[in-house]
């Protein structure tokens, strides 16, 4: 077994306090995991308006801790409170940085300031640690959010007795979103440094940061690790993160199978599991139900679960559900639950109107009717144009519905096509209306095999225990790396 480490943890997100994306899901579930190898770790995020607003209520078993902090920004102490919780069901700390000026805020993210919350964010993380007498190990920082905390620590850190020779960990959820700010930014943290070529004069890229100055780098899946290596995937980092290529672990996103769990979701109509595939039907039912369609078990019910954005595939989805509601591929239905751009909004709801008895759109965030779908779908789609890790088709999979994604990122670490679900590799409306008819094809007329799929997706480990091992093991080279090793 491992030695016990020290983790200060820092993201951004954490699922059930604060969540916009797969950041929050990882930031609540990895430490967890990590918890119960033996570890102690302690998470800090910023004290977002619902989390003081639940502090000041009473809700949320959250205490503020005496310790008041003077974060050094601008050359003087500015003052930051902290509360504390913990993760639901575990004894891991959360601290939580109150700055009411900073994160009392309608949102978590989009102000003109954010660089600046978000490294104070980083900031206050440090000085938590020395205000609690709490050295650790190493520090495991997300995206570019947290990436100031790696950078300080690998400059003014060093002269400090308490951080030299503490190790890092930057972790790297979506190379797209790199946190730009001006040269002020190093004075506003006290930081003396030089530029980056990837940066350009008289500018800071916090992403970029993060990369240049960790002991070590990962990315949420293998495939996306090269990915971003490359001129196409690489967001204008690509030469930098060659640079560190040996330095670079792609490590997949895990699923709490204590919590995604079909056998005892309480949120599904019936509840299965691989031996009881049989008893799945009474969610399709369902499904149709609530998305006002016909009840026809026979017919494959697609679906889609997403954030409305450029990076999902949805400018090759609206040709390919029209194609699919027009009979392209014999009958079928097709629900999709999700929120976004304006013009992907407007698309779906046209072709919700057009195909009126074949197509339903739930143009908002339902966690509820996402579970019914999860467990009531027959076939799930992902077409993105890049997909770090991807969580849609973890959650499809464990559910039974076969996922038909795009061969990028993580979907092509997870998705075995005609195995576990059905892929295609060129970013086209043919190769993706390829695929789908193959899928459903078997789902017409091969039952057997069909269940086979949905089987191995169901059985298949993308567990967080798996990937909490994998963690282990890149912060005891980083850590062997600050020592010489």
């Amino acid at each position: 077994m491992a030695a016990p480490l020290k983790i200060l943890f820092l993201s951004a997100e954490v699922v059930p306090f604060a969540k916009s994306g797969g950041l929050g899901d990882v930031g609540g579930a990895l430490p967890k995991f990590l918890r119960a190898l033996g570890h102690d770790v302690r998470v800090v995020l910023p004290a977002y308006r619902a989390i003081e607003t639940d502090f000041y209520a009473g809700r949320g078993g959250y205490t503020a801790r005496t310790e008041g902090l003077l974060v050094p920004v601008r050359g003087q102490g500015r003052p930051a409170g902290v509360l504390e919780g913990r993760l639901p069901g575990t004894d891991v700390p959360v601290y939580f940085i109150a700055e009411r000026n900073l994160f009392d805020r309608p949102e978590l993210y989009g102000y003109d300031d954010d660089v600046y919350r978000f490294a104070f964010y980083s900031r206050a993380a440090l000085v938590l640690a020395e205000a609690l007498d709490w050295r650790p190990d190493l520090i495991h920082a997300h995206d570019w959010h947290s990436a100031p905390a790696i950078t300080w620590l690998a400059t003014a850190g060093q002269a400090s007795g308490f951080w030299r020779g503490v190790a890092s960990l930057f972790t790297i959820h979506n190379l797209a979103h790199q946190g730009r700010a001006g040269w002020d930014l190093f004075s506003y943290l006290g930081l003396t440094t030089h530029g980056l070529a990837e940066e350009g004069y008289g500018a800071v890229n916090l992403m970029a940061r993060g990369i240049y100055h960790a002991t070590l780098v990962s990315t949420v899946s293998p495939t996306y690790a090269r990915e971003i290596m490359t001129p196409a995937g690489g967001a204008g980092l690509d030469g930098l993160l060659r640079h560190r290529a040996y330095d670079v672990h792609g490590i997949l996103n895990g699923l709490d199978y204590g919590v995604w769990n079909p056998a005892t979701d309480r949120r599904l109509a019936a509840r299965f599991d691989a031996a009881r595939l049989e008893e799945r039907a009474g969610n399709k039912r369902a499904l149709q139900e609530r998305a006002g369609l016909p009840a026809r078990p026979s017919v494959p019910l697609v679906a889609m679960v997403s954030r409305l954005d450029w990076q999902k595939g949805l400018d090759l989805l609206g040709h390919v559900v029209h194609l699919l509601l027009n009979g392209g591929a014999g009958e079928a239905q097709f629900v999709v639950l999700g929120s976004g751009a304006a013009e992907y909004e407007g698309m779906l709801a046209q072709l919700a109107g057009y195909h009126r008895d074949r197509m339903a759109a739930f143009l908002t965030y339902d966690a509820d009717l996402a579970q019914l779908i999860y467990g009531g779908s027959d076939l799930f789609l992902m077409p993105s144009r890049f997909e770090p890790c991807g969580l849609g088709q973890l959650i499809a999979m464990r559910y039974g519905s076969a996922p038909v994604v795009r061969a990028t990122g993580g979907l092509v670490d997870t998705v075995q096509d005609g195995v576990s679900g059905f892929s295609f590799a060129d970013y086209t409306t043919g190769a993706f209306w390829d695929a789908l008819q193959r899928a459903i094809y078997v789902y017409n007329v091969d039952r057997p095999r069909w269940q086979g799929i949905q089987r191995t997706g169901m059985t298949a480990d993308y567990s967080w225990g798996r990937a909490a091992q994998s963690y282990q093991q890149v912060y005891a080279w980083a850590l062997a790396r600050m020592r010489g090793g």
